[in-house]
């Protein structure tokens, strides 16, 4: 199978790429400048670099390659959207005809315009579903009862602010919700969390947002996660499971175990 991979930042497209290449598929690589890792380059067929800004020249690659059907791996950093790039005349059209520009907005008003150049936009753990989340415990020690209270209350925030497209992530300690994740991502989330609660012991909750597909912006957590977790005093991890996807997922859990942090999954919200 000949596909297009879309690579944002993050271990996501460098595994998708490894995945495909062991299975065979040939894989055209449109990596975006200033969210992919480098090792893109080496890992697809051929690897094309492109702004975010630059959606006619991503149309105009697609086919020139016979592309037809692309996936999404890695998350686009959100402030991109906001950086001094001028959008091409193609995004232009399309950011002007959108009633907001969050993120399910203006992926969604690219989908359109892949599917009316014949393009189909592919769920993004297709190459990847053995690194989804399983649902209980994920990590050696079990939740204590305040860490099982304040993750309850964390997943009650975190779903209701999905709904508005903000972050996938809340920071909670002792009931109450400490921070929210926004454009700054999870990790400066956490370490703006620790700033605040003067030792006390945080909670991440990461949720996924309410689709019904997995198309785009695919929760992810991975080693690195756990690193910011332990500069933070961050004890318990809770993901949607089937929904988040673990990233060297064995480095993860060794690390969680190493440092006792717990590590659950939670069966989603209904769509």
């Amino acid at each position: 199978m000949r596909y297009g991979l879309i690579a944002g930042s993050s271990r996501f497209p460098v595994l998708a790429l490894e995945t495909a290449r062991q299975l065979g598929h040939e894989v055209v690589v449109i990596a975006l400048k200033d969210n992919a890792p480098a090792e893109v380059e080496q890992l697809g067929a051929k690897c094309h670099w492109i702004t975010i800004a630059e959606l006619g020249k991503l149309i105009d690659i697609l086919h020139e390659e016979r592309i037809t059907e692309v996936v999404m791996a890695g998350q686009v950093k959100h402030a991109s959207l906001f950086s001094a790039l001028k959008p091409d005349w193609r995004l232009f059209k399309l950011l002007m005809s959108l009633p907001s520009r969050n993120t399910d907005a203006l992926i969604g008003g690219v989908q359109k315009e892949l599917e009316k150049e014949g393009i189909r936009l592919a769920d993004s753990t297709l190459l990847l579903k053995p690194l989804l989340a399983p649902e209980g415990l994920i990590a050696e020690r079990k939740l204590d009862e305040d860490e099982r209270k304040d993750i309850d209350y964390g997943r009650r925030v975190a779903h209701a602010l999905a709904g508005f497209d903000v972050g996938q992530s809340v920071a909670v300690s002792e009931r109450a919700c400490v921070a929210v994740e926004a454009m700054e991502g999870t990790d400066a989330m956490l370490l703006r969390a620790a700033s605040l609660v003067n030792g006390r012991g945080l909670r991440l909750v990461k949720v996924s947002q309410r689709r019904k597909h997995l198309l785009f912006d695919v929760p992810v957590a991975g080693p690195g996660t756990i690193r910011t977790m332990i500069e933070t005093g961050t004890t318990a991890l809770a993901v949607d499971a089937g929904r988040t996807l673990l990233l060297d997922k064995a480095e993860m859990l060794e690390l969680a175990a190493k440092h006792k942090i717990a590590v659950a999954g939670y069966p989603p919200e209904e769509v």
